[in-house]
């Protein structure tokens, strides 16, 4: 099954898109003493389960986060940040005193108060981390609007991690909790399998790309979920049947293995009956789109953010149904997940 459209030229994702060569994600005319990036992320499987225990698909995003440092001597060290978003407008600004990372701005904002603790955790597993008589100035960049939910805050306490040479997994952990599977996303350069148990965290690459990849998409519902809330209702309705575990990392396993379209539908038929059943909620299909031709999966929190759709139809007949509902941004599965090059072995997911 092929879709012969050619969307590429109304993908909403193109003007977002680096150029990436072989070193890497780079952004245009950008020079620094330090250069860090993280992969977005988007999760397949598994979705809220992944917490504890659930085997899960997780996609590495085309497009991330990127951080430049920039140094210079100075006798009363200050760090300055700066973040931009897709468009390059500054939109969060904070200076920082090195010895307790104190704010000097008066009345810091909740994404200010959010990256001070991210870094006085970093200086807690790194004690030399900012350290040097040197002022500093950061600057980050996202490659994907602020509301899609592919990871602003993953990449960027990856990329703060990778700078205080601490674990990311453990920075996470202690600020913005999660299940560590966005970390291992903005580290990876494919698709992988992410799994967390009593020992930590445990991913590897898998190959997944479907024959029928060209009838997947990706639709953004238009508004932003929040995380931490969406965990908290999982909290709420622990504990859960191991029952439940095994067929969702069952599903996982099916899903990799899967190359005919028709048995791929079914699969996520059952993984959204398997969770729309134990947390009490309607399936995003059932609630929003009943009467889609193909199926919609949610991804991550529910009832925000991305959800993946599949059909049979052609993109433009596709992009129109959605379209009609008020959603803008339907991007097609290739172009904004990042893909292993051949890599990858599934026989070690048995």
């Amino acid at each position: 099954m092929r879709n012969l459209e050619q969307p590429e030229k109304d993908n909403p994702l193109l003007k977002y898109l680096v150029e990436q060569d072989q070193d890497g994600p780079r952004l245009d005319g950008q020079s620094s003493d330090d250069f860090y990036f993280g992969q977005g992320k988007l999760l397949l499987t598994g979705e809220y389960f992944v917490l504890d225990g659930a085997k899960s698909i997780a996609l590495p995003t085309r497009v991330g986060q990127s951080m430049s440092v920039h140094y210079s001597p100075s006798f009363n060290p200050t760090l300055v940040w700066k973040s931009f978003d897709v468009e390059g407008r500054l939109w969060l600004e904070a200076k920082f005193e090195f010895w307790h990372f104190d704010c000097i701005d008066e009345n810091p904002s909740q994404e200010v108060l959010f990256l001070q603790k991210i870094l006085r955790q970093a200086r807690k597993q790194n004690s030399h981390f900012l350290r040097d008589g040197v002022d500093v100035t950061v600057e980050t960049r996202l490659g994907f609007p602020l509301e899609w939910g592919l990871g602003s805050s993953s990449t960027l306490i990856y990329n703060i991690a990778q700078w205080a040479y601490v674990s990311p997994f453990e920075l996470q952990f202690n600020t913005y909790g999660g299940s560590g599977y966005d970390i291992a996303c903005a580290q990876s350069e494919g698709p992988i399998m992410y799994e967390k148990d009593n020992e930590g965290p445990h991913w590897s690459p898998v190959l997944f790309e479907p024959s029928f990849h060209q009838n997947l998409y990706f639709v953004y519902l238009g508004q932003k979920k929040d995380s931490r809330e969406a965990i908290n209702h999982y909290c709420e309705k622990r504990p859960f049947s191991n029952d439940v575990f095994k067929s969702l990392s069952y599903i996982s396993k099916s899903m990799l293995e899967c190359q005919d379209f028709d048995e791929f539908e079914l699969l996520i038929k059952d993984h959204e009956k398997i969770v729309s059943e134990n947390l009490g909620m309607k399936a995003v299909k059932e609630e929003k789109f009943p009467d889609f031709w193909g199926e919609v999966k949610s991804l991550g929190a529910w009832g925000g953010d991305f959800v993946l759709v599949t059909s049979k139809k052609g993109f433009e007949e596709t992009r129109s149904y959605f379209q009609e509902k008020g959603l803008e941004v339907v991007i097609p599965y290739n172009e904004l997940i990042l893909t292993h090059q051949g890599e990858g072995n599934n026989d070690q997911l048995h």
